[in-house]
């Protein structure tokens, strides 16, 4: 289970393990309190060109593993959200790329955006794109994924 916080990404690089995550109070599956620490996973994002180390916690109840992660970025995904609203927008907008992120990449940002809202907002959003990326985020979904 990933679980955004706030977190600064040159802080995590500069301190490494010592870096102060915030422990969960309770798990989230379950509720029960108690979490212990469950080690570092190793991360990428497109401001860094090295890995960073994430927390991990897990729960002795229920067996939960979860992932901390800096605020902003979907699951899964190395660039921020306001990067990838940024190259979704400038595509749709002014029908170009981003320079700086490969076009594959940004061309499956925007397909995967397609995709998600058919499915999930219906066609009344089809040439509202923008607007249903911001819908989705607000339904806790990523509006880019490749699968929904």
């Amino acid at each position: 289970m990933v679980i955004p916080v706030e977190a600064d990404l040159k802080q995590i690089l500069a301190q490494e393990r010592a870096y102060p995550w915030p422990r969960p109070e309770r798990c989230p599956r379950c509720r029960q309190s108690g979490v212990w620490g469950h080690g570092f996973v190793t991360a990428y994002f497109d401001e860094h060109p090295v890995h960073l180390l994430l927390r991990r916690f897990r729960c002795p109840g229920c067996g939960c593993v979860m992932r901390l992660r800096p605020a902003g970025y979907f699951a899964r995904f190395q660039a921020s959200r306001r990067r990838i609203f940024a190259c979704i927008s400038r595509r749709l907008v002014e029908g170009r790329y981003l320079s700086g992120i490969s076009r594959s990449r940004q061309r499956h940002w925007v397909v995967g955006l397609q995709r998600q809202v058919r499915a999930i907002l219906g066609e009344d959003f089809r040439n509202r794109l923008l607007e249903g990326f911001e819908v989705l985020v607000r339904r806790g979904r990523v509006p880019v994924a490749a699968r929904v």
